[in-house]
Order: C-alpha cells, then sequence, then structure tokens
C-alpha cells in the first residue's frame, strides 16, 4: 500500500490480544501494545497497525516519543496525504455552519481532534480567524496541509488568516518543541472579537489561555444568564469574564469575580467595557486572588451568595492524577456549599481528562455532605456541541457541569 508520508511499508505489530481496542475504534494504541515495529518510521509518519496474525486494522500516524505510540487516522487502507486533511477538515467545518448561520455567535471550534478523526488537530473559528493547535507527532507532520484546509474554507467560514498556538504541555510528551505564529494570511491589526449571546469578549489568540477564548462553555453561558436575575452571583475562575458578564447581562444584583492572575481580570474587565453597559461598573467586583484562599476568606466574614460557579483549569490532565485533583475539587466545592444562601445555585466543573463524571459527582456529593447541606443535581452540562464526542472515544468528553440545587 502506497504511502505519502515518507513511511513505505512500515508497520506496528500487536502483541496478541491487543488489538480489541481497536477493534472496538478507539483511536489510540499505547506503547505497551506494540510487539514490533517493521520499517523505520520517523515520528508523524504513517504506518499500518495489524494483529498479531497478520490482520490490517487502521493506518495510523507514529509518535515514538510518546506513551501514545500510535493514533488512528482511518480503520481502512488508504493514503494519508494532503487530500485526505482537505476532506475531513472540511467534513468537520460542515458540521458546525448551522451554529455560525445563526445569531448565537460569530466562533466555534472547527475541528475537535479524535471526535472529528483528526487526533491531535484543535481548531478555533474565531470571526475571520482559525487558531489551530497541532498537539501530536501526526498533526506537526502535516502543519502545511493542515494549515492550507483550514485557510481555504468556503463561505460562511469566511477565514483570512490561521494562527498557530502548538505552546501547550502535552507537546513535550511527543518529542515537540512548542511553536506558535502565523500560518496563513495576514497578521491581525485589530481586535479579534467574539460574539455570544450578544454579549462581545477579545480572543487573546497569542497570549490567552489555549486558543485565547474558552468556546465550551457558551451553552452554560447561557443558562447562568437565564437564572441570574436579581442573584447575587460569585464566579470562581473568572478568566477573561465569560460567566461573569453573561451573569451581569442576566440581571444579577452583584457579581463578584475572582481569578489569581491580573492579565485575566484586565481582560475580563476590558470585556466589559467593551459591552458598554455603564451599570455593570457598579456591580460587579474584581478580586485578584487565588480562589481557595478568597474562598476562605468569604467563610470567615459569612459572606453568603444566591449561585457559585466554580469553573477551575485542568487539575487532573491525567488518571494518575486523579487523587490528588479530588482533592482540591472538594475542598473548592465544600467551601462553595458553605457560602450559598438557602435555595442557592451551585454550577460546578471539571475539565480533567482525568477525572470522570462518575468521580466528580462523587466528589461533590462529598463536599455537600461535608458542608452539611442538602442538595440535589439539577441537571449536568457538557461542553457545547461543537465540541463532540465520539462514541467510540469517551475521552473526549473532558468538560463534566453539574449544577446544584441546595435545599432552601
Amino acid at each position: 500500500m502506497r504511502r505519502n508520508s515518507g513511511a513505505a511499508g512500515a508497520f506496528l505489530t500487536l502483541k496478541p490480544g491487543r488489538e480489541k481496542s481497536l477493534k472496538r475504534r478507539h483511536p489510540w494504541v499505547f506503547a505497551g501494545a506494540i510487539a514490533r515495529v517493521e520499517g523505520n518510521p520517523a515520528s508523524g509518519d504513517t504506518v499500518e497497525l495489524r494483529s498479531s496474525d497478520g490482520e490490517f486494522l487502521a493506518v495510523a500516524a507514529f509518535s515514538p516519543e510518546s506513551q501514545i505510540r500510535a493514533r488512528v487516522w482511518d480503520w481502512k487502507p488508504r493514503d494519508i496525504d494532503a487530500a485526505f486533511f482537505g476532506q475531513r477538515i472540511a467534513q468537520a467545518a460542515r458540521a458546525r455552519e448551522r451554529l455560525l448561520c445563526g445569531n448565537v455567535t460569530n466562533s466555534a471550534r472547527l475541528i475537535h481532534g479524535e471526535s472529528d478523526g483528526l487526533p491531535g488537530v484543535i481548531a478555533d473559528l474565531f470571526d475571520d480567524t482559525v487558531v489551530v493547535q497541532l498537539l501530536a507527532a501526526g498533526a506537526e507532520r502535516w502543519r502545511d496541509a493542515i494549515a492550507d484546509a483550514l485557510g481555504g474554507l468556503p463561505a460562511p467560514f469566511k477565514v483570512a488568516r490561521v494562527y498557530e498556538r502548538s505552546d501547550a504541555d502535552v507537546r513535550a510528551l511527543e518529542g515537540l518543541p512548542p511553536k506558535s505564529g502565523w500560518l496563513r494570511g495576514p497578521p491581525l491589526t485589530r481586535p479579534l472579537i467574539v460574539r455570544e449571546h450578544g454579549l462581545q469578549f477579545k480572543a487573546e489568540i497569542e497570549s490567552g489561555h489555549k486558543t485565547g477564548y474558552y468556546l465550551d462553555q457558551r451553552d452554560n453561558h447561557l443558562f447562568l444568564k437565564d437564572i441570574s436575575a436579581d442573584k447575587s452571583v460569585l464566579d470562581c475562575f473568572c478568566y477573561s469574564g465569560g460567566f461573569a458578564l453573561h451573569a451581569l447581562a442576566g440581571g444579577a444584583r452583584s457579581v463578584t469575580a475572582i481569578d489569581s492572575s491580573g492579565p485575566a481580570l484586565a481582560a475580563a474587565r476590558a470585556n466589559a467595557e467593551l459591552n458598554n453597559l455603564p451599570e455593570y461598573a457598579s456591580k460587579a467586583e474584581w478580586i485578584e486572588a487565588d480562589v481557595f484562599q478568597q474562598l476562605r476568606k468569604f467563610r470567615d466574614q459569612a459572606r453568603r451568595f444566591d449561585i457559585i460557579v466554580l469553573d477551575p483549569p485542568k487539575l487532573a490532565p491525567t488518571a494518575a492524577h486523579a487523587e490528588k485533583a479530588a482533592r482540591a475539587y472538594k475542598d473548592a466545592n465544600l467551601l462553595a456549599f458553605k457560602l450559598l444562601n438557602p435555595g442557592g445555585v451551585l454550577m460546578t466543573y471539571s475539565c480533567s481528562g482525568g477525572v470522570s463524571p462518575d468521580l466528580f459527582q462523587k466528589i461533590v456529593a462529598g463536599a455537600a455532605l461535608d458542608a452539611g447541606v442538602s442538595a440535589r443535581i439539577a441537571a449536568w452540562q457538557h461542553a457545547a456541541a461543537d465540541h463532540p464526542v465520539a462514541l467510540n472515544f469517551p475521552e473526549g468528553e473532558y468538560l463534566k457541569g453539574l449544577v446544584c440545587h441546595v435545599a432552601a
């Protein structure tokens, strides 16, 4: 089978019985599952995956430095070339057309890694600018083809430029250095504005977290907006103000927003000013502090809130970090339950892949028990629909949220 990736004749043969996950179409092959490597594939090259008895299983990207030694491109024999990426990216983009054609937003996640059949590739569209993260060896190998396909998307995407933010820590696990910079089109000469539910936010694509703005919480922002009228709201780990501004726009009586990052708080204040609603200034309190310490301070001051949002950064990137992360999640949720008024609402989230939905629910339940409150789950929340989860890849469901009502 011909390969257009510099890996002609390269095969990975699995140990007996280790083909089961691939036959269930899970797209990862770990180093411990591999019996031998045939040929001399380089990092990112395309290899054929075979069972111990020689049965073809998939074509995949090879990553000699990572514990995830291969990531599947396709389940049938085929060339992996620029045309492959053009087809996959166009297919993923078409699935987001409806979102962009409405009045909800001008921005969307165009590619969500394995769930769109493009492992290691994340791409977010902000207005007319795509920000791409190439996080695995195969994605790195096909950088130019991916950039060309993203830059060439037709209307309604209106892509004018492509910027790379491949500076996440996970690249080190692939033996890849961080990279960032303009890949296609002219650099921006104006602020890049994300519209969301009638509000505006500046995407800090060169200096902000991840790709510059969190699109995954879009639906959950709206949920908070809809329940905030005349409520006191505490937004913890507020970053650039997504939850805080939606609460203010929903008519909250007051909003207290906390983040340990001065630049994040500055961005949140700037976003408040961007929306040109002068009453925000009198209703909003922005606090630069360690969230855990500030929650304890509020507890000691007997401060109380009607709604509390907990949206911390990733605390457990893998299951190996889950135990330590669980303690931090429980601490934050315990303090939040103690700060809620009777009848209050806790919106609590985990974006840690190493913390399963079941474990997260147990953590929150334990926090409520220790806080001495009676609470019920009113809703499970997830990432917005442009962050799909493949049925064969549950790891793609990284964002988990619980809306908990405390008994009056």
